[in-house]
């Protein structure tokens, strides 16, 4: 798979899985901006932000949304406080590792994860904010 292409395959995989990191989470309207650091990559990449309408069932597996592709699973899942920790394993086409902390504060989070694949590293910072009830 060319970098470019397993690249977008792990914003798309991680992004919303971050959100479900803490039982505190409400259902409703967030909004997702995430940031990608890649070492090396001489260029930044733009924020990407994205809208979703999650549920009270969405929010009730935590370790079933974050790992929502059928090839990944939660190996590591710690909570204490505000705080989550989580380590994913995906096999397959989207083959690569994934590790993270998210950090909630009330209606909002902020949450640290650094990906491994084919040879790369990538780190995403993603902020979350509940914008209110779903549309």
């Amino acid at each position: 798979m060319d970098f470019v292409k397993w690249l977008a395959v792990a914003c798309a995989v991680a992004v919303p899985g971050t959100v479900f990191a803490a039982g505190e989470m409400r259902e409703g309207q967030w909004e997702l901006t995430s940031t990608v650091e890649m070492p090396g990559m001489p260029m930044k990449m733009a924020p990407q932000v994205v809208k979703h309408c999650y549920t009270r069932d969405d929010v009730k597996d935590q370790k079933r949304v974050i790992a929502r592709e059928k090839d990944c699973r939660v190996e590591d899942f710690k909570s204490s406080g505000n705080k989550v920790s989580w380590k994913m394993v995906c096999t397959g086409k989207n083959k690569g590792t994934f590790s993270g902390e998210t950090v909630f504060s009330g209606d909002s989070y902020v949450s640290n994860m650094k990906m491994k694949a084919e040879g790369q590293t990538m780190n995403m910072k993603v902020k979350g904010k509940r914008l209110g009830n779903c549309p």
